[in-house]
C-alpha cells in the first residue's frame, strides 16, 4: 500500500454509505494519564501511566441530499438513540478500515445565499474502535 489523497474514502453507518460528504473529521483516541509518583521518587519528575482510553466524538459533512439514504439513516439513528455499526472506508492505494459502534448525537443543516445547502452529522463513538486492513472495497 502507499499514501494517497482523500478522493474515494467513504463513511458506511449501518451497513449504508452516506453520500454527498466533503469532510470526515475521523476517530481520535485519547488515554487518561494516572499520576503514580510516590515517596521513592528522587528524580524530581511525575511518574505516569495510561489509564483509561475514550474516543471523541466523529463528524462528518457534506452536502445535503434529499434522496441519499445514508443521510437518512444518520438523521433516524438521531431519534432512535440507536448504536449501529459504522466504518470509515479508505481508498484501495491506503488499504485501511476503522470499524467502530456510534449514535447520532447531532444533525445540523445549513443555508446560505449563493452556497448549496449543508449538513453535519455528530456521532458518539461507542467502545474500541478497529483500524485494520480493508477486506474488500465498499
Amino acid at each position: 500500500m502507499s499514501k494517497s489523497n482523500s478522493i474515494g474514502t467513504k463513511l458506511m453507518v449501518n451497513n449504508k454509505k452516506v453520500g454527498g460528504l466533503n469532510s470526515i473529521n475521523g476517530i481520535q483516541i485519547n488515554a487518561d494519564s494516572i499520576d503514580v509518583s510516590d515517596f521513592d521518587n528522587t528524580s524530581g519528575y511525575r511518574d505516569k501511566i495510561p489509564g483509561w482510553k475514550e474516543v471523541g466524538d466523529l463528524t462528518a459533512s457534506g452536502f445535503l441530499d434529499g434522496d441519499d439514504e445514508g443521510q437518512d439513516e444518520c438523521y433516524a439513528l438521531l431519534a432512535s438513540g440507536d448504536v449501529v455499526p459504522c466504518q470509515i472506508v479508505f481508498p484501495t492505494k491506503i488499504g485501511k478500515t476503522w470499524s467502530f459502534n456510534a449514535g447520532v448525537v447531532g444533525f445540523t443543516t445549513g443555508a446560505e445565499i449563493g452556497d448549496a445547502i449543508t449538513f453535519e452529522v455528530t456521532f458518539a463513538v461507542s467502545g474500541t474502535p478497529t483500524l485494520a486492513a480493508s477486506a474488500v472495497s465498499a
